[in-house]
């Protein structure tokens, strides 16, 4: 049997389907005409393997409690192999579903009400949500925009702040949404060395870990035996391989007592087994997907090129940070001289274009929009000429 979903210029209907991207735009105030390309799904058929996989687990009529045996961390373990070098043990496995959900108990298992929790923004902003939303504080070691057209970090003011908040808890983004960064090993090992310095936890949520475009991922924990005992890694196939309402994902805790607190605290919040479906979809991806996935990637891939060409020649005043990893772009509009409504308004209601304002992902963010650009390249110049055409007509 071949792969039969490798056509990602085809466009799906995803309208009348429950899907969050597409039919719920009145409901948050966007006119129903809008064209989304914000939340971080893709708009392409997952792999036909997966679907073959879900269609003959449905056949069977029952879905009952499930749970996994030794042979999905096998598929898990060999894929994390392959693609990232890193050996994992079974034991360090605990399932979730989904990453933000696990990084929600790590700040409910490693701090207290009130305490300090440190991330680094512009960055996704559920991060600062579930710090908020949990009693926390949140702090920022704010990314500082370079003349290389790429995001750095401040290593002395994350020092300075862990020292000056008592951070118990650093969430590090790797790759980096919505700046596109992959993190070389230098900057991870500067962290880490600072982290483990001043006894610091560090979640790094690595679920855009399979889109590196320049430069390599490299997993956090993975670096140093040090970083190993102060890490817990966060994974899912979801962004991979566009299954993110089956809400699965895979984290792993080396340290005995990190993960012990970690499980205490989903155990506290009723999660057991997972969904079926879910594991189902994450062997087979993880098993039979590479052909879809490195399609996929290339697809992609040249989707970036495409709009970094078409900002370039077609979007005079404004420009396109340097995108090294995950499928979300990062535009700067500041030389509009728009301010952060006029410039809202105008992408959603002058050229229905539904994106991500910057925003959202904390103050530093004000001037830019996130697009996704994991949509057929047809809807991508769409979006792109009715944003051309709002600004310049």
């Amino acid at each position: 049997m071949a792969e039969r979903n490798l056509d990602f210029d085809k466009i799906v209907s995803r309208k009348n389907t429950r899907s969050l991207k597409y039919d719920f735009a009145k409901r948050r105030g966007m006119p129903e005409d809008v064209l989304p390309l914000w939340i971080a799904d893709m708009d392409f058929e997952t792999s036909s393997y997966i679907q073959d996989a879900l269609t003959e687990r449905i056949k069977h009529g029952i879905f009952g409690y499930s749970e996994v045996k030794t042979q999905y961390f096998n598929i898990v373990r060999d894929w994390i192999k392959k693609h990232h070098n890193w050996d994992i043990q079974e034991k360090w496995l605990v399932k979730t579903p989904g990453v933000v959900f696990a990084i929600a108990m790590a700040v409910k298992a490693y701090t207290q009400p009130s305490d300090s929790v440190l991330i680094q923004q512009p960055v996704y902003y559920p991060f600062s949500e579930v710090i908020s939303d949990n009693g926390r504080k949140v702090i920022s070691n704010d990314l500082y925009l370079g003349d290389d057209n790429r995001y750095h970090i401040d290593f002395e003011d994350f020092e300075r702040k862990i020292i000056d908040e008592k951070i118990k808890l650093f969430l590090l983004c790797n790759p980096h949404n919505p700046v596109g960064r992959v993190w070389t090993e230098a900057e991870l090992i500067q962290l880490g060395d600072i982290c483990v310095r001043h006894g610091v936890i560090v979640v790094s949520d690595e679920i855009h870990q399979d889109f590196v475009f320049h430069g390599k991922h490299h997993v956090f924990a993975n670096l140093k035996k040090e970083f190993e005992n102060i890490s817990i890694t966060c994974t899912s196939p979801s962004k991979t391989f566009n299954l993110a309402g089956l809400t699965m994902s895979n984290i792993f805790i080396p340290n005995y007592e990190l993960r012990r607190k970690f499980r205490k605290e989903t155990d506290g919040a009723g999660i057991s087994q997972l969904n079926v479906m879910g594991l189902v979809a994450t062997e087979t991806a993880y098993s039979k997907g590479e052909e879809w996935y490195s399609a996929m990637f290339t697809y992609v891939a040249d989707n970036i090129r495409f709009v970094k060409q078409y900002v370039s020649e077609n979007l005079t005043n404004v420009t396109m940070i340097d995108t090294e990893g995950t499928y979300l772009v990062w535009l700067d509009f500041r030389k509009t001289g728009l301010s952060v409504s006029e410039l809202d308004n105008l992408i959603i209601h002058k050229a229905k274009v539904w994106l991500d304002s910057g925003k959202i992902f904390g103050k530093c963010g004000e001037g830019f929009q996130r697009i996704n650009v994991a949509c057929p390249r047809g809807v991508l110049k769409k979006a792109l000429d009715r944003i051309r055409e709002a600004l310049y007509s």
